[in-house]
């Protein structure tokens, strides 16, 4: 093999100095006439084909055809791609792939055309002397017991390159097949740049290229799983019009790709997952799972490997989305919401089982995390706040009896409001404060103004003087608060509260909601308040970004009372749900308070003037039987004052309970303890919400 290897090389320098042309398709032939003969004069049909010189006269076959396309100009063809093409060398070599005679020539076959395809640079694919045997090749993968995997995946993927390439050849690879009068068609010359077109009509053959891709994305060999997932990824990412539409229009692509993901999510042992495995899924992208040893993608328990399959295949759809053209990551977008959201996980939402409420709540929470393509998001959120009975049982579950039906409920709601999609607001908030009805008539605000303006001046004077609250020093000059506000950068700060107080007064009327002798942050030395202010200048940052091009108003709208109508305020299902269980914080889990509480941080970290006035202004006139955030926690801080006079020793037990949760105590029969902890969240909430107040607020009212 040697020998003729290096005859073979000194063969071709020599054609360099004579007639390339004429000799290299001599040379051609040859190699073609010595694999036909083999056929004739051979009388072993079990000889494997590595055995024969068939793989040696294909090799000199394809450095040919290259060496012959380099020595061309960009707009001839040579005689030996002629050769291949009107004799039909790729239509007798698919066949004998398929007859796989001699043993294993399909390998070599589908190297051949990979090779083919890849390194010929002139295009081929719309020709039918060379679409028709890739079709049928195409046919051949992905069929099972196959032992051709790698070979198959590799020529699969560089005819989805190809197509990549030439886009108008995609019908061509994915059997969108020509009417019968066109079928006949002679092969015209390459060289004429003439390609094969006809009318198509609308067939996908159930065994063609998309299904063959997606059979392979299950493989057990990850160079071949990878190879289908990048070869989906080209297809999808055809930009032009016309393929986009094909795609579309005459396959079922978006059914395979949400099929696939049904699939993996049958596979989800409901009734025995952890939620909190669930909820707590890393967000690893789809990608990495190829870039780790195939020891490190199994783990101890199925179950998690189940978990890790179908957020890694979520993410690959998610990313196909983002790169799709818009009209096919739609479509994919639609089908994912019709076969997954509503057909099977609708119905686990409004599952009796608390188990399957759990699991399946915590797969979505983890679902909108991962999600970043706005074609699969406005599904996502269209599903949770658009389907009106869907949307109001996930609310009221956030006061549900279960406390892990509520965390997970109200985490889902956080991982709503992170995602840059103006609806979520709207829907959850919004459109239930426009009316601005939970204000009192102007008339009896105007009657009130200037009584309550002296008293409130009055209160101020008292409480500077008064040790029961300030006599930590936590009375402050909002000045010295670093890192500097976030507003002094932004002019879509919302406006202070007109006549009613410096964002001094509205800082410290959060920071002295909890009286002087239940804190207890300083016991411990815990950090200052200047890491509050940079935690919420870190939020406030954030949630501007998202809503950065929502266009949301710099003012406040009219309240409705002064069109002389008289509206009844509800504040919606979330803020209801919040509020009553705010109020229960004293007697609930201190992980769904902290849940709780994130909630309505972020809610008051948006830059949206109503949302800034109903949460943050401590001083708006609550018309009847209306409630804000700030009057939720004045009542709770009454309840507060009334229950600690149970508590004796309370410095040490607060002290006690903060190193609990520290994890310095581990004195799990602390008496009080919920009432304790309960105590230490509204203080660092409190806290919380004067910082998010300081940064808001404009400096020239400072």
């Amino acid at each position: 093999m040697e020998t003729f290897s290096k005859l073979t090389s000194m063969l071709l320098h020599a054609l360099e100095t004579r007639e390339p042309t004429v000799d290299l398709l001599d040379s051609f032939v040859d190699h073609w006439k010595s694999i036909t003969n083999y056929y004739i004069e051979t009388t072993d049909d079990s000889r494997p084909v590595r055995q024969t010189e068939i793989p040696w006269h294909l090799r000199q076959m394809l450095d040919i055809l290259v060496y012959e396309e380099k020595q061309q100009a960009v707009e001839q063809t040579g005689p030996c791609i002629e050769y291949l093409l009107k004799h039909k060398v790729l239509e007798t070599l698919c066949t004998l792939g398929k007859a796989q005679y001699p043993p294993g020539m399909v390998q070599q076959v589908l190297l051949f055309f990979s090779k083919l395809l890849s390194q010929i640079q002139k295009p081929l694919l719309q020709l039918i002397s060379v679409y028709r045997p890739v079709q049928k090749l195409i046919r051949l993968c992905a069929l099972p017991g196959s032992q051709t995997e790698k070979e198959e995946a590799q020529f699969l993927l560089v005819v989805c390159s190809r197509v990549k390439q030439d886009p108008h050849t995609l019908r061509y690879v994915l059997e969108i097949l020509d009417q019968p009068a066109s079928k006949h068609r002679t092969e015209p010359p390459l060289s004429s740049n003439h390609s094969h077109t006809s009318t198509c009509s609308p067939i996908q053959s159930e065994s063609g290229l998309l299904l063959a891709l997606l059979k392979f994305t299950k493989s057990q060999r990850s160079p071949v799983c990878l190879k289908a997932y990048e070869s989906l990824l080209l297809l999808s990412g055809l930009q032009s019009g016309s393929s986009g539409e094909l795609l579309c229009d005459q396959t079922k692509l978006e059914e395979l790709l949400a099929g696939r993901l049904l699939e993996l999510y049958s596979l989800l042992p409901l009734e025995s997952l952890d939620p909190t495995e669930v909820q707590s899924c890393p967000q690893i992208p789809w990608s990495t799972q190829f870039s780790r040893c195939s020891s490190d993608l199994r783990s101890e328990s199925p179950a998690s490997d189940h978990i890790t399959n179908f957020f890694s295949w979520f993410d690959f759809l998610d990313h196909l989305m983002k790169e799709a053209p818009e009209v096919l990551a739609v479509k994919l977008a639609q089908c994912v919401h019709q076969l997954w959201l509503l057909d099977v996980v609708q119905p686990q939402l409004q599952h009796t089982c608390e188990q399957v409420v759990l699991v399946s709540t915590s797969l979505l929470c983890a679902a909108v995390r991962l999600v970043q393509s706005s074609s699969l998001l406005d599904q996502l959120v269209h599903f949770l706040l658009r389907t009106p009975a869907l949307t109001h049982l996930l609310l009221q579950r956030c006061d549900h009896i279960s406390d892990q039906i509520s965390m997970v409920s109200l985490s889902l709601v956080e991982e709503l409001l992170q995602k840059p999609h103006r609806d979520v607001l709207d829907v959850l908030v919004l459109s239930f404060l426009q009316s601005r009805s939970y204000l009192s008539p102007p008339a009896a605000e105007q009657d009130d103004r200037h009584t309550e303006s002296n008293e409130t001046d009055q209160n101020s004077d008292d409480l500077e003087e008064d040790p029961f609250f300030f006599s930590d020093g936590l009375l402050l000059s909002v000045n010295q608060l670093l890192p500097p506000p976030l507003s002094s950068s932004s002019s879509s700060a919302p406006p202070p509260p007109s006549g009613l107080g410096s964002t001094a007064d509205v800082v410290n009327s959060f920071l002295c909601l909890v009286p002087v002798q239940v804190r207890s942050a300083h016991l411990l030395q815990e950090g200052g308040y200047e890491s509050y202010v940079h935690d919420a200048h870190t939020l406030v940052t954030e949630c501007q970004s998202l809503s950065q091009s929502w266009e949301w108003p710099l003012g406040l709208p009219p309240p409705s009372s002064s069109s002389g109508e008289v509206v009844e305020f509800f504040e919606g299902h979330l803020l209801k749900v919040l509020f009553d269980r705010l109020g229960r914080v004293l007697e609930q889990p201190y992980e769904l308070n902290l849940q709780l509480t994130a909630v309505l941080s972020r809610l008051s970290a948006f830059n949206h003037p109503l949302l800034h006035e109903y949460l943050l202004n401590p001083y708006i006139h609550l018309s009847h039987c209306s409630r804000s955030l700030f009057s939720v926690l004045i009542r709770l801080m009454g309840e507060l004052m009334q229950r600690i006079q149970q508590v004796s020793n309370l410095t040490d037990r607060l002290l006690n309970a903060r190193r609990h949760l520290l994890g310095l105590n581990h004195n799990t029969g602390l008496e009080h303890l919920t009432l304790l902890r309960g105590l230490i969240v509204l203080e660092e909430f409190c806290k919380e919400l004067a910082a998010i107040t300081f940064v808001k607020l404009p400096l020239d009212q400072q």
